[in-house]
Order: C-alpha cells, then sequence, then structure tokens
C-alpha cells in the first residue's frame, strides 16, 4: 500500500506537467473534483433546510395547533373539568383543555373578515399551546371576558390596533339544525395579537371561554371539544385513538396529521427528492473519475509495463489507480463538507440578507415560517461522505483493473 500510494503521488506529479494530453487529462480529474464539491456541499445544505423545518414544525407549528382534539358533532360534551382531569391521567398526554371552536366573522367599522373563534380557558390554555410565545399584548393565558386576541394579518386587513373595539359575528343555528338565525354580535376589545407567521396569523380569534359559553347559551360545564398535548407528536393518532376510548360523549376524533399531516409528507418527500437527485449528481461526477483514469491509464501504459517488468503485482498496480480516483473524491468530500457546513449554519442570515437586496420575502405569507431554517445533523454529514466514497470506489474499479491487464511486452515491443 505504501508503495502504491508513493506511485499515485508520482503520477498525479506528472499529470500536472503542461503538454496537451496531460493538461485534458487534469482539466478532467478537476471537473470530477468540483462535481462531488458542490454535490456534497449542496445535499448537506439541502439536508440542514429540510431539517430546519422539521424543527420548525415541530417546535413552532405543532406547539400551537391542536396536537388532539376530540370534538362533539351535535350536542356539546358535559362536564369539562371532570373529563379534562381524566385526560390528564392518561399515559403519553401532557396537557389537556376545552374548547368551543366556531366559525364567524370580525367587524371593524366597515371592513369584514372571516376567523375562527375559539373559546378557550386561560388558565388551561397554556398547557396545550405556546401560543403565549407569539402575542403581543395581552396574552392568552391573561384573557378576560371583555378582551379578544387577533391574528397579524387579521389586525392588517382590518386597519386596528390594541384598544380598539372589535366585533364579532357569531352564527345561530336553529334548535332543529335546520336553518340559520342572524347572527350574534359580541363587542370586544382588541387585546392582543398572534404575530407568528403562516396560516395562523389570518384566520385565529382567541376570547375566554366563558364569553363564548354566554353568547351560543352553553352552562359553564358545556364546550364543543377538547383539546390534548402529547409527549410524542408523530405517534399523536395512535394516541388519540387510544385515549379516545375513555370518553364516553360521542366525538370526532382529530390530530394533526390529519389537518397538518400534509405539510409532514411535503417535508418527507422533498427530503427523499433531494437524497435521489443530488446523490445523482454526485453519482455523474464520480463517474467523471472513470473517464479520466482511463485516460490516465492509456497515458501511462509505458510507466504501467516498466513497472510490472521490475515485478511490481497486480494488486500493487490496482491500488495505485484507485488511490489516484479516491484522491480526487477525497479532495472534493473535504472541501464540499466545509463548504456545505459554512452556507448550512449561515443559511438563515443570507435568506434574510437576500430578501432585504430583493425587497420582498418569497414565504411570507404561505408557509408557517417567514425565515428559511437550518439544521446540521451529523450524521447527514457521515452518510453523505461515506456514499459520495463508496460511489468513488466503485468508478475507480474498472479503470484500476484495466490498468492490471496491460501487456508489457506488447507495450514496450511497440
Amino acid at each position: 500500500m505504501l508503495l502504491s500510494a508513493f506511485i499515485s503521488k508520482r503520477f498525479r506529479a506528472y499529470s500536472g506537467h503542461k503538454d496537451e494530453k496531460n493538461a485534458f487529462v487534469s482539466f478532467i480529474a478537476k471537473a470530477s473534483t468540483i462535481g462531488i464539491l458542490l454535490g456534497v456541499a449542496v445535499l448537506i445544505v439541502a439536508l440542514s433546510v429540510i431539517n430546519g423545518f422539521e424543527q420548525q414544525l415541530v417546535h413552532r407549528l405543532l406547539s400551537v395547533v391542536p396536537q388532539v382534539e376530540y370534538v362533539a358533532p351535535s350536542r356539546p360534551i358535559a362536564d369539562w373539568p371532570t373529563k379534562v382531569e381524566q385526560l390528564k391521567q392518561q399515559p403519553h398526554v401532557t396537557g389537556a383543555a376545552p374548547f368551543i371552536a366556531v366559525n364567524g366573522m370580525a367587524q371593524f367599522k366597515s371592513q369584514l373578515k372571516a376567523v375562527e373563534i375559539r373559546g378557550v380557558e386561560p388558565s388551561l390554555e397554556g398547557d396545550v399551546s405556546a401560543i403565549n410565545q407569539f402575542t403581543q399584548g395581552k396574552l392568552v393565558s391573561q384573557l378576560t371576558g371583555d378582551d379578544v386576541i387577533l391574528g397579524k394579518q387579521i389586525v392588517k386587513q382590518l386597519n386596528i390596533a390594541l384598544g380598539d373595539n372589535v366585533t364579532l359575528l357569531i352564527p345561530q343555528i336553529s334548535e332543529k339544525g335546520q336553518s340559520l338565525l342572524a347572527p350574534k354580535r359580541v363587542t370586544l376589545t382588541l387585546a392582543g395579537i398572534i404575530e407568528m407567521g403562516g396560516p395562523i396569523d389570518s384566520s385565529a380569534a382567541f376570547i375566554h371561554l366563558n364569553k363564548a359559553q354566554q353568547t351560543l347559551g352553553y352552562d359553564q360545564s358545556q364546550v364543543t371539544g377538547l383539546r390534548l398535548r402529547v409527549d410524542d407528536v408523530f405517534s399523536a393518532h395512535q394516541i388519540a385513538l387510544r385515549v379516545g376510548q375513555t370518553i364516553t360523549d360521542y366525538v370526532y376524533i382529530s390530530s394533526w396529521l390529519r389537518t397538518q399531516g400534509s405539510l409532514y409528507q411535503d417535508i418527507q418527500m422533498v427530503r427523499t427528492i433531494v437524497y435521489i437527485v443530488v446523490f445523482l449528481i454526485i453519482a455523474v461526477a464520480s463517474f467523471n473519475i472513470v473517464s479520466s483514469l482511463v485516460m490516465e491509464v492509456r497515458e501511462k501504459e509505458g510507466n504501467i509495463a516498466i513497472l510490472k517488468t521490475m515485478g511490481a503485482k497486480d494488486s500493487t498496480i490496482l491500488a495505485t489507480f484507485v488511490m489516484q480516483g479516491l484522491t480526487q473524491a477525497f479532495v472534493g468530500v473535504l472541501l464540499g463538507s466545509i463548504v456545505g457546513v459554512i452556507l448550512a449554519i449561515n443559511i438563515s442570515e443570507l435568506f434574510t440578507w437576500l430578501s432585504l437586496l430583493l425587497g420582498e420575502n418569497p414565504l411570507e405569507g404561505v408557509y408557517f415560517i417567514e425565515f428559511l431554517p437550518s439544521k446540521l445533523v451529523w450524521q447527514d454529514i457521515v452518510l453523505t461522505v461515506i456514499a459520495t466514497f463508496v460511489l468513488a470506489i466503485l468508478a475507480t474499479l474498472y479503470p484500476a483493473w484495466q490498468a492490471t491487464r496491460v501487456d508489457p511486452a506488447k507495450v514496450l515491443g511497440n
């Protein structure tokens, strides 16, 4: 192996000579190295961004949207305090809270905006939601009966400010459920603004649970649903089904996998596509190694013949050209990893700078975040490096094997 390494080093030094043939072989070798560099760097950055989106999905979106909900389709759920305590005792349940959800309209002067009104119990909402972290002004946990908290986009569209009076129009349904009655009008004070990014800012309206009960004619023990927080969000559906069996009321069972599951599936699909596409790029760059080594073997047939006549074994020749290809791959992987890690660490700042330069943010109002997240996972880097070296080894085997088939008598005779 030491002899193969020495010969490989001498071959590389000889390839640096400036005659036309050597220059072209050197160019092909550098092109394959650059291709591997770019492929490794792009894969590391892309996977870091995908990991960042998944992290933000769990710690940002899923900390606010309901992880598990039990919603009464007809009659309200009675005696909610007892049921909340029962749910808290179930395995994998870390919090439970009641709510009343109804679609309505928010009105300020002549402006109207459709909203999802949620009546919540301030003392329990913090157990199932991190909405307080994204609220300006009065927090959800500080709501009183005369307050309402709206999303930022609602506030912007209605052109209102903290302290203004907002009217909520809540639809009423006849007792037989066959017709809509005139909506009830409830005037409340805008006490807080939710600024999270994404659809929640354009739809959420929080009021006190007691105010929602009074408006809809419920007594203080009745709600339309119960909400849970679980210790494993990716097992939320299984937990919801198991815990739901303990509820005696007739309810619909829902989890975030139904409401936000398509977003999570999109993230995983993009991850798979990135793996396939970028590994194909790395594979193409690796097969450039085949081209450069085949040309180098042809060029150095005389050297190989002389080595064989001096007693060099086929394994030595094979290892020499394998090292040639692995050296190209090593340089590309090393530089690509460095570039990829640096970009992955600073991609959020680069995206913010680019958005300011262009004067627009392509993520604003589209996703649940308005910045480009990044989470560097070292396992991804290790997997990328190993896969690249495997492809490089496979790419070097055929040219190296061809080098062992050189016939010294035939080559030196010519």
